[in-house]
């Protein structure tokens, strides 16, 4: 559809929320018995005949529907935090509903009751490169699909500031099959610890596997140590020099996390910082739901898999 038809349609779509939001206070005016119906709607500079036309309308069937979606609509957006865009929105709907509904309705939807997703992007910053004590091929070579539960991991560690200028790092690991976050460890120190108390946490959960790990050529991974504690236990592959697109699904949800929780809120301390990522965490695997899961969410589908 061209640009201008668009904008065109939605100009009119806002004139038409306007004129009922006039109706409605004109509604709510005469009811205190003080004003007569001609004297508000001169007031307001529109004919008693479209105020009386628009208060005697029976709403259709979809105008019917359309209420019901706006309410559940409204009532996830506010439980969410505003998070979620009209695409996710239309996902736990469907669910929610048990129907199959268009995202270009939600998206309407939203344009008519003024709401919108909250979430910001910010780049990603750059850091200093460190020489390596050994390197693995980059055996996963951007084949971000599994065919089960712990075939193929990503892993990786972010950063995140609080009080005055303080940091913590999250250290997590991501199953490819299904997106889950199996393992993850929140501390104050971006050190061998942190990633190999993260990887033991996922070994430990998944006994009897040998997965794939993959990882960018961070010091912690290419340390003679990691070698020797997982060698053994796991499958590694490393991304090429300078290529972050070789770990894009954990690069993917630092950015989910970032923007639907860190970028939203200040933080004064460690504790508080902790306290929502651990939520987060939780609520990504458990409650978001995902188009290219059959929208269901990571545990859910994983759970079917099962």
């Amino acid at each position: 559809m061209p640009k201008k038809v668009r904008g065109t349609r939605k100009k009119a779509t806002l004139s038409r929320v306007r004129q009922e939001n006039i109706y409605l206070a004109i509604q709510a005016v005469q009811q205190d018995g003080q004003f007569s119906i001609k004297i508000l709607c001169e007031i307001a500079e529109i004919p008693r005949s479209s105020y009386y036309k628009w208060l005697n309308h029976k709403p259709s069937v979809r105008e019917l529907e359309n209420q019901k979606l706006t309410k559940a609509m409204i009532s996830l957006h506010e439980k969410v935090g505003g998070i979620y865009g009209y695409r996710r929105l239309t996902l736990h709907l469907c669910k929610e509903t048990e129907q199959q509904i268009h995202h270009k309705r939600i998206q309407r939807l939203m344009q008519l009751q003024g709401i919108q997703s909250v979430i910001r992007r910010r780049k990603r910053k750059r850091y200093a490169t460190s020489t390596p004590q050994h390197v693995a091929e980059n055996l996963l070579n951007r084949e971000f699909a599994a065919t089960k539960p712990n075939e193929k991991w990503v892993t990786d560690i972010t950063e995140f500031k609080y009080g005055q200028s303080q940091k913590a790092y999250l250290s997590a690991i991501l199953d490819l099959y299904d997106n889950t976050v199996v393992s993850h460890v929140f501390g104050h120190s971006n050190n061998n610890s942190l990633v190999f108390q993260t990887v033991k946490k996922a070994i430990k959960a998944a006994p009897r596997s040998r997965p794939m790990l993959h990882s960018d050529r961070g010091f912690q991974y290419t340390s003679q140590r990691f070698k020797k504690l997982f060698g053994k236990k796991l499958t590694h592959s490393m991304s090429r020099v300078g290529r972050c697109i070789d770990n894009s699904p954990i690069e993917s949800f630092w950015g989910t996390l970032k923007c639907e929780k860190y970028y939203l809120h200040t933080y004064r301390t460690f504790d508080e910082l902790e306290r929502d990522n651990e939520a987060y965490i939780h609520f990504y695997n458990y409650e978001r739901l995902q188009a290219k899961l059959n929208g269901l969410s990571p545990m859910e589908f994983r759970t079917n898999a099962v």
